[in-house]
């Protein structure tokens, strides 16, 4: 196990990163300039979270001389994630039309199954299920669908950050309870480097990630919770019951869109957090209150599902049905009120 040193070194990175890019970002002017759809009203500074981006890719090649993490992992991840991030930068800089960043996304999907091995074998309430390439196919959707929504779901300040750090934490909790100690080492980095951008970050924000670092940030997650499913099932399926704010609100907001015929790669202010920041007329109240269900709802059900025996699946459900009513009653996907258009 690496010192627990690094950590406190990967936030005070990060955090000087963030505030390097700041002044970058001032510089050349790559300001977030609010109109309707934005969820802010302050022109303010993007690409901030280049900062994670480089921390965590920079720690990676520490760990393989360590021999803390397999080399296959550490290629998977960061290659995958490096190429979204370069993606996104260039995105954040410029434009990129959308089907060259799918197909950007999709290539580095293939990149992180190559080297991960796909999707394991699954328990599902007691049955092994194998998906043999109907699961590589499906995973690579999930990859892909997962860098996307936490681009989607990062609107408003400090919500990526606190979901990126909570979950994290989290699933190291969970590795460390479980005795599988290898599946700690890269979630407390994450968490260490979304911890030092919090700092710039946090509501009221002072720069915006971009969709440099929410895009890594999205398949890093994906490729860690591919990681621990070789490892363990039952972890697998935590790392899905740990996102579920992200992708209940996320996947929710998509249907409703579709079925309404709406161009979804359109920008849009209609998920639930939005919804809920314009309500209380602050960004603050909501991520914090994302973090409380991911620590007081969340990881309960992770914990049963990890420690106690509750099939996994179970757990994603049980899991996710409240967080549907309350993605709904936040009316996720619906159509914005001119009152909504106006705030």
């Amino acid at each position: 196990m690496i010192g627990w040193w690094l950590l406190p070194v990967v936030v005070a990175l990060s955090c000087l990163l963030t505030g390097l890019l700041r002044r970058y970002a001032l510089h050349k002017q790559i300001i977030d300039v609010p109109n309707a759809r934005s969820s802010h009203v302050v022109p303010t500074p993007r690409g901030g979270g280049l900062s994670i981006v480089l921390t965590f890719l920079a720690c990676l090649p520490v760990l393989g001389v360590l021999a803390v993490v397999d080399s296959a992992v550490l290629l998977g991840i960061g290659g995958s994630g490096a190429l979204i991030a370069v993606i996104g930068f260039m995105d954040d800089h410029g434009h990129i039309a959308a089907r060259w960043r799918l197909l950007g996304h999709f290539a580095a999907a293939l990149w992180l199954l190559l080297w991960l091995g796909g999707l394991p074998p699954l328990l599902v309430v007691g049955y092994e299920l194998d998906l043999h390439w109907i699961g590589a196919v499906l995973t690579a959707f999930y990859c892909v669908w997962m860098l996307n929504l936490y681009n989607f779901m990062d609107g408003i300040d400090g919500l990526a950050s606190i979901e990126a750090i909570t979950v994290c934490l989290s699933m190291a909790l969970l590795a460390g309870l479980t005795g599988l100690s290898s599946l700690l080492v890269l979630p407390l980095i994450l968490a260490a480097a979304a911890a030092g951008f919090l700092f710039w970050n946090f509501p009221p924000a002072k720069i915006f990630m971009g969709d440099a670092g929410s895009g890594f940030l999205g398949i890093v997650l994906a490729g860690l919770s591919l990681q621990a499913a070789w490892q363990s099932s039952a972890l697998f399926w935590c790392w899905l019951i740990m996102l579920g704010v992200f992708v209940v609100d996320a996947t929710l907001t998509l249907m409703r869109r579709l079925l309404r015929g709406d161009k979804v790669y359109e920008a849009h202010r209609s998920h639930a957090y939005q919804f809920a920041s314009r309500h209380y007329a602050r960004h603050l109240p909501v991520t914090l209150a994302v973090g409380a269900l991911n620590l007081f709802w969340l990881l309960p059900i992770a914990l049963c599902v990890a420690l106690l025996g509750l099939d996994g699946a179970l757990g994603v459900l049980i899991a996710y049905v409240p967080l549907v009513l309350l993605a709904a009653r936040w009316g996720a996907g619906t159509l914005e009120r001119p009152s909504d258009l106006r705030t």
